[in-house]
């Protein structure tokens, strides 16, 4: 199951470095797709371990509605 979350405070080529390294570590293998420009996370697997990620990254995630 894909989940998608929009990640506000995730601004640049850096954040977006540091919540992919997150997500690597919390759910190795998982398919991981960033939209820096939107603001989004989309991420095949367990969506409570990502959501998790990304705020121990110092992110804060809102689960997007599919």
């Amino acid at each position: 199951m894909t989940a998608i979350f929009t990640v506000p405070d995730m601004t640049c080529g850096h954040c977006e470095k540091t919540v992919r390294g997150a997500l690597a570590e919390a759910l190795p293998g998982a398919v991981v797709a960033i939209d820096l420009t939107a603001k989004t996370v989309a991420i095949e697997g367990d969506a409570a371990k990502a959501e998790e990620a990304i705020r121990e990254a110092g992110y804060s995630p809102e689960r997007a509605a599919v």
